[in-house]
């Protein structure tokens, strides 16, 4: 959140005196002076301070969370259970979503959060964040795929994809296997280049977005991040 509504929150004046605790230099991110009553912050991974006493927040929270096949990337449906109705109760907080999306049939990482403005920065297209699918799809994966993919995919309607890099792992003439990475996020982006392509996708999962990769979570279940990864997420945006 912003430096200054953080401030206001925990109780260091309103927004004309932290504005004047800010101009006199009594603050600082890091060990560093700020004055930028904008600086987006986070308390549970930097060290912030008001005139040398640190300011404490558990208010924002972070869960990497592996969807399961069935389950929408929302906060509510009338349907369909969400990724949110997966966390606990204790776990839940005010604001939680999740940030980008998946099919509902497609499976695997999604980062939860109620950090807003990060959640925007991450899936803002000049941060180039990677994501990486495993992929099925019903037919025979040659090597001019990749080229294919490396040299952005051109839809139908006349959209061109970003470069993508195609892994083939294992093909024959009636199912392949692959990871794909791209550095976008548009609507059934993943099935449309198969698509375009010429074959179908029967199954995809995400394992990793940005830093983050899912690992050995079980589907269905979810894990907060740890410091070192929350530090290393602040650091590359």
């Amino acid at each position: 959140m912003r430096l200054d509504t953080l401030l206001t929150q925990k109780g260091f004046g309103s927004r004309n005196q932290i504005k004047t605790l800010l101009k006199s230099r009594q603050v600082s991110l890091n060990d560093a002076i700020v004055t930028n009553k904008a600086q987006m912050v986070d308390a549970n991974v930097q060290d912030i301070r008001v005139s040398g006493k640190q300011v404490k927040d558990d208010s924002l929270v972070y869960y990497l969370l592996n969807k399961p096949a069935g389950v929408v990337t929302a906060c509510r449906d009338q349907q369909h259970q969400t990724v949110l109705d997966l966390l606990a109760p204790r776990d839940q907080r005010q604001g939680l979503y999740p940030v980008g999306r998946l099919d509902r049939d497609t499976q695997g990482l999604v980062l939860i959060t109620n950090n807003g403005p990060l959640g925007f920065r991450l899936l803002h297209p000049k941060h180039h964040v990677q994501k990486v699918y495993e992929v099925v799809v019903n037919g025979y994966l040659g090597q001019d795929a990749i080229s294919f993919f490396k040299h952005g995919v051109i839809f139908l309607d006349g959209t061109q994809c970003q470069p993508a890099f195609l892994d083939i792992i294992e093909t024959s003439q009636l199912s392949s296997r692959a990871k794909l990475t791209i550095t976008e996020g548009r609507f059934h982006q993943v099935k449309k280049m198969f698509l375009a392509y010429g074959l179908k996708v029967v199954f995809l999962k995400r394992v990793r977005f940005g830093q983050f990769e899912l690992g050995d979570l079980k589907s269905g279940e979810y894990r907060s991040l740890s410091q070192e990864e929350l530090q290393a997420l602040f650091a590359a945006l």
